[in-house]
């Protein structure tokens, strides 16, 4: 019993990946650095029907989801994914500078796990997704 090796595969964890939805590409752009900084691999679309594509395609571990994107908002996005059961536990976070309480509750019951209002913190980005990816 003594004598048994116990081998550690030395093969890099797969790192986790993040979908950065927004119309507004400097957006995008900073929540890139900020996550690929962190080690997270991050994938991006600039409107409702690219991020609905993107994330059917690459199964993201996470979502950043602006709500007011063009060709479809952020509550029809989020609710498609819903109905596919890859992204039941997926978390997908609303992005947007209109966060009143009847927004958020609003959604909430469209199927978005939290919110980040713009301006984007960038702490409390890396807390939340580090919360979301644990």
């Amino acid at each position: 019993m003594g004598d048994q090796v116990h081998y550690i595969s030395s093969l890099p964890l797969p790192r986790k990946c993040v979908l950065v939805a927004d119309d507004q590409p400097v957006g995008r752009e900073l929540i890139r650095a900020v996550l690929e900084s962190s080690g997270y691999e991050v994938v991006e679309a600039g409107d409702g029907e690219e991020a609905l594509a993107v994330a059917l395609s690459k199964l993201p571990d996470l979502i950043l989801l602006d709500i007011q994107m063009p060709l479809l908002d952020g509550l029809g996005v989020v609710a498609e994914l819903r109905r596919d059961r890859r992204f039941a536990a997926t978390p997908v976070i609303a992005v947007t500078a209109t966060a009143m309480k009847g927004d958020m509750q609003k959604g909430i019951n469209a199927g978005f796990t939290d919110y980040l209002t713009k301006p984007v913190s960038i702490e409390k980005l890396r807390q939340m997704i580090s919360r979301f990816l644990q």
